[in-house]
This record gives C-alpha cells, structure tokens and sequence, in this order.
C-alpha cells in the first residue's frame, strides 16, 4: 500500500511538519490526546438530569418520555447536539424481584420546541461557566411516537429485591446519535413490573457540524 506524504504548518508555532496517508486517503496519525479533550476544553460538552424520578413504563414507550433533549439552535448556525451517553438512575425499587431496559428515540427536524423546564445544565469541563447554548430540556414530554428504540446493553438491568435505591446506568453513544437544530432525542425506561421509578439523564457535544452530503 502506497503512502503518500503532505506538508502542513503549525498553528502554534508556524513550523511546516510532514503528515502520511495511505493509498485511500486516510490520514495516518497518532493520537496525543484522550478523546474528547478537544471538546472539552473548549467547553463543547454538556450534561443534565431530572432530578424528580418518573414511573418507568410496563409497555413499548409511545407518546411520553421520560427525558427530552430539543436542539433550539437555528438551521443557519449548522449548531448539532451530538449525543455522547444517555442515563438512568433507578431511585425506587420495590419489593419484588424485575428487570429493565433503556430506549432512545430520535424525532426528526421540524419538531416543535418543549417546556424548558430543566435549566440546570451543567459543562463538562472545569470552566465556571453558565450554559448559554440552544438546547432545551423537558421532562416527561407528549412526543410523536418516531420509533423506539433499545439502547441498553444485553442483559437487561437486573435489580435486587428492595426498596431503596438501585442502579444507575449510562450508555456510551460516542456521537452514533447527531441531534440536528428542530430535531429532539427522548429517552425512556420499560420495567417488567410497575412501581419502579427512574431519573434520566443525557450529556452531548455541541458545534456547528452541517448534516447530510457527503
């Protein structure tokens, strides 16, 4: 396999460096960071959680999330919410013995914006910033039914016999899910039983990423 070299410059320092690829363009590099730094120190990343639990449902979900993050940002600004995990706390338990699963569902642009009734978003990173970005975040919307969704790992969550807290689960999505301006993703718990109660949570990356093409 052919590798061809190129010349790039150094923002920092100005200095004209040599970088490889190989015979299909993909350039050859080595990491010097942890993934997602970038972002971070930047203070592209986000995260929320509904601090007040909801029911988990005993059905395939619907109409009614248990979490919902709207992008409010304008089609102009390219602004996408790019998922990087999704939780769920598991507050109230009960006294018999059941499991649970976590489902995602993406609704397409065009969607009208919810309640923001979740200010409390909180930065990924060590800056002492307020969040000022466009997503909105509500709890226990009516959402269109645009397909759920299983996101939780096989075996499902397996909680003891009890009625005090059980597990909390967060999901690495690594950005499979990109919430483009007017688009939503909701989040959702199904139980075998009723009476089991969950806090839900998303953190995400935010930056003007233009969606579709190639």
């Amino acid at each position: 396999m052919a590798l061809t070299e190129f010349l790039r410059r150094s923002r920092d320092s100005g200095v004209t460096r040599t970088g490889i690829v190989n015979y299909d363009d993909e350039q050859i590099i080595a990491q010097g960071a942890p993934p997602y730094s970038g972002l971070s120190r930047r203070n592209k990343g986000w995260q929320v959680m509904n601090t007040a639990a909801l029911a988990a449902v005993v059905v395939r979900p619907s109409t009614v999330a248990g979490l919902t993050l709207y992008n409010n940002n304008t089609a102009a600004s390219e602004i996408a919410l790019v998922v990087d995990t999704v939780k769920a706390f598991n507050l109230v338990t009960t006294a018999a013995l059941s499991d649970w699963s976590v489902w995602a569902c993406i609704h397409p642009t065009g969607m009208t914006a919810p309640t923001a009734d979740i200010t409390a978003i909180r930065s990924m990173s060590g800056l002492a910033t307020a969040y000022g970005g466009g997503a909105i975040v509500d709890t226990g919307a009516t959402v269109a039914d645009n397909g759920w969704f299983p996101i939780s790992q096989s075996p499902n969550v397996v909680h003891g016999v009890g009625i005090t807290p059980g597990h909390a689960l967060s999901i690495d999505m690594d950005g499979k899910f990109v919430i483009p301006p007017t688009a939503a993703i909701s989040v959702q718990v199904v139980a075998s039983i009723t009476g089991l109660t969950f806090t839900h949570g998303f953190s995400w990356w935010e930056y003007a990423l233009p969606m579709g093409g190639v």
